[in-house]
């Protein structure tokens, strides 16, 4: 990680080329990160390959830090020690970040599961409840692929189209326009589901990986309560 960010930083500090110097600098720092990892030197995890989107958030934070070691040109005899411990912030955080989304997306997929359980909707549209809880406007199209995907086989278009409506029965999905070009969007129960689960963000890191949310009926409309996996 540290001879990755001192490659950026040189990079970037020298300016070789009229335009692209910050976006090359990035690609080079990932690029010796994923060399080192394929030569097994140093294996890291996928999540700390890149920290692409750390800088796209952190900006300011960035320029200051190149700022405080070289104040806009080379300065080889500075220390880089600000620089390096920006970079290893960046990488830490950017894995939690992705952890994260993870746990989330995991919380996501139980309560999305045992809601599918409960009213009858296969196995299968889970995937597409979890998509549309988080947004996703779902056409057949994307069903049938989705499906796919997770099963690892196709099924009809006569098939899917009654998987939908059996969602759309069972108050997991809107129905918007007409037959021909129908689409479908999450219904408020999912909508609700999926923030509260980003509602359990905090200070302290990303949820803890044995815990999830999963929904139980109350008062004729699902509510999501903390459950703890057994470990063992």
């Amino acid at each position: 990680m540290v001879a990755a960010a001192m490659a950026h930083l040189n990079l970037v500090l020298i300016h070789p080329f009229r335009d692209g110097n910050g976006r090359m600098a990035r690609c080079v720092q990932t690029l010796l990160l994923a060399a080192a990892a394929v030569r097994g030197d140093d294996p890291l995890a996928p999540e700390f390959l890149s920290i692409e989107e750390y800088l796209g958030r952190n900006t300011l934070d960035y320029f200051a830090a190149l700022s405080a070691v070289a104040d806009g040109r080379w300065s080889p005899e500075r220390s880089a020690r600000p620089w390096i411990e920006f970079c290893l912030t960046a990488h830490l955080r950017q894995a939690q970040t992705v952890l994260r989304r993870v746990l989330e997306f995991e919380t996501l997929w139980d309560a999305c599961s045992q809601l599918a359980q409960q009213r009858g909707v296969p196995e299968r549209a889970v995937g597409t409840l979890c998509d549309a809880a988080r947004g996703w406007t779902v056409r057949r199209s994307l069903y049938l692929a989705r499906t796919e995907t997770t099963d690892g086989e196709p099924i009809s278009d006569g098939l899917a189209s009654r998987d939908l409506q059996l969602m759309v029965r069972a108050g997991l999905l809107a129905a918007l326009g007409d037959t021909r070009g129908r689409r479908y969007r999450s219904s408020a129960e999912l909508t609700d589901i999926w923030q509260q689960i980003r509602s359990m963000r905090g200070a302290d890191g990303p949820p803890h990986p044995r815990r999830g949310l999963l929904p139980r009926r109350r008062g004729g409309a699902a509510s999501v309560r903390a459950t703890t996996r057994p470990t063992g």
